[in-house]
């Protein structure tokens, strides 16, 4: 009776230890997939960041490119409203057309 005890006993204790060692190696498999999943979530969010610093950048760019195109839109206002003046308009007349008043006298220089 004493060998059935015995055997009973050992049988109980190897199944507490594959019990024991089942418990840990799923522990370890919990463990690791959590690992692996927060590895993942971090490598995610390192990529988001970079196109959040990209699109960031771009964004800077197109504001600078937006403040140039403001500043040309008034240089081409200004222009504008000095080609509609008369002094320009006489002056472009002379320059490139060489018009004159019918009064002038015009003194050409020999070369």
């Amino acid at each position: 009776m004493k060998e059935t005890g015995g055997r009973e006993m050992a049988r109980h204790r190897k199944a507490a230890y594959r019990k024991r060692y089942q418990n840990r190696f799923s522990m370890f498999l919990v463990t690791l997939v959590v690992v692996l999943i927060l590895i993942l979530v971090q490598m995610g969010s390192m990529e988001l960041q970079q196109k959040i610093d990209n699109k960031t950048a771009e964004a800077s760019a197109l504001d600078e490119q937006i403040g140039a195109e403001e500043q040309r839109k008034v240089e081409i206002e200004r222009f504008g409203k000095e080609v509609q003046t008369k002094g320009y308009i006489e002056n472009v007349a002379r320059e490139k057309l060489g018009l004159v008043y019918e009064d002038e006298i015009l003194f050409k220089q020999e070369d």
